[in-house]
């Protein structure tokens, strides 16, 4: 099958840990080279960001990266990128008429609004993963969202116009089901993970542990995340130590209100920011912890939790968004209510408190990755979804529009 993957700012060629690359990055990239290596032929488009880029670059995994050119070739916010998407749904759509793909997979809503302007009258289906709802976001971050005004009218469009949704999570598929999608054109594909790079084989993280216990936290640095509930609830475990990864956003910022958290609470000298971690130390970084906490206030997927869990490694997380699914309360981890210091101290010391424990919950997240989490399973599944639209393409998907 000829696939085509547009993803405007997510770039699959992109470092994680900067304020706008993380979890579809990763998506988008171990997806398209899954395809490929099943024999597939897959083409991400994203958008150009630095003027010295090649149109193409070849993934090592097989796929092939286009870069389409729309504003500046430079970093712009993701917040900022919607007043290029014209350019971006033109631009690309000289690349589709060339590649005459099978169908187009949209990534973000940005991505899916350029993509339905892009395919108009080709015929190619157009199959839509938004990775966030801006109804979602709205509605968890008030005055702290700064989204674009027009996301959430062009995301009903997006939903509507798609000839498939593909939802990551349980709580994203209720969602758009409130918002007035079609059930019968909505499935739930989660995110995957490689389980040969995050293996459960132990390994040595270069920061030395200090305190018996470790628990570790590893996300972009920004408030939504919850770090600050978890440097809040070491008050009420002894004898641990908190590793927190992560960068992007304003690092600096975010750094030091931690840290004057942890001082008032009275914790700072067990708590470590080990900055932005590479991403191939990041599942010895997982596994040097005791237990992975995951505590945001919202999350459309969390892609850490089962990281962790590939790792064999125990986790706390808050119960909202796709941790409801990831995570299996008194099985893999714990669930605990966002914004909860004490809970989440309640959850990570009956686990610090048993190491017979910790390995069982760690060994059935392991157990429970490979059954449902390997990229292999996703890429099939998402396949299916493909295979079904060109069997069958609606003929209204020739006058689309979003």
């Amino acid at each position: 099958m000829n696939i085509g993957m547009v993803s405007e700012h997510a770039s699959p060629l992109a470092v994680l840990g900067g304020a706008d690359a993380g979890g579809q990055n990763v998506h988008v990239a171990e997806l398209s080279n899954t395809l490929a290596a099943m024999g597939h032929r897959v083409t991400v488009y994203t958008r150009r960001d630095a003027r010295r880029l090649p149109e193409r670059v070849v993934m090592p995994g097989g796929a092939m990266v286009v870069h389409v050119d729309a504003g500046p070739p430079e970093t712009v916010p993701k917040d900022g990128l919607f007043a290029h998407m014209d350019e971006f749904a033109h631009n690309l759509r000289r690349h589709l008429v060339r590649a005459r793909h099978d169908v187009v997979h949209a990534h973000f809503w940005m991505s899916g609004y350029a993509t339905l302007l892009a395919v108009r009258r080709l015929g190619v289906p157009v199959v839509q993963t938004f990775h966030a709802l801006g109804s979602e976001k709205r509605r968890f971050q008030g005055e702290q969202d700064t989204s674009p005004a027009e996301r959430l009218a062009v995301e009903l469009r997006v939903m509507r116009a798609a000839d498939f949704v593909i939802a990551t999570s349980t709580s994203e598929l209720f969602e758009l089901v409130r918002l007035g999608a079609e059930s019968s054109r909505v499935r739930v594909v989660p995110c995957g993970v490689d389980l040969g790079f995050f293996d459960a084989a132990p390994s040595a993280y270069d920061v030395a542990r200090r305190l018996p216990y470790r628990i570790v936290t590893l996300s972009r640095l920004v408030e939504r995340k919850g770090i600050a509930d978890v440097v809040a609830a070491l008050r009420g475990l002894r004898d641990t130590e908190l590793l927190i990864g992560g960068g992007g956003g304003d690092t600096g910022a975010e750094e030091r209100r931690l840290a004057q958290i942890a001082r008032d609470e009275g914790v700072a000298a067990r708590v470590h920011f080990a900055g932005a971690v590479p991403r191939e130390r990041v599942p010895a970084f997982l596994r040097s912890a005791d237990v992975v906490v995951c505590t945001p206030w919202y999350e459309p997927f969390g892609i850490v939790p089962l990281e962790a869990m590939a790792c064999a490694v125990p986790v706390v997380a808050s119960s909202v968004g796709g941790l409801n699914d990831t995570v299996v309360d008194g099985v893999t981890g714990y669930h605990v209510a966002p914004r909860s210091p004490g809970q989440t101290a309640y959850a990570v010391r009956a686990l610090l408190e048993s190491a017979k424990l910790r390995s069982n919950f760690g060994q059935r997240g392991r157990r429970r990755v490979q059954a449902r989490y390997t990229w292999r399973r996703i890429a099939q599944a998402t396949l299916d979804v493909y295979s079904g639209l060109t069997a069958a393409c609606r003929p209204a998907s020739v006058h689309r529009t979003a």
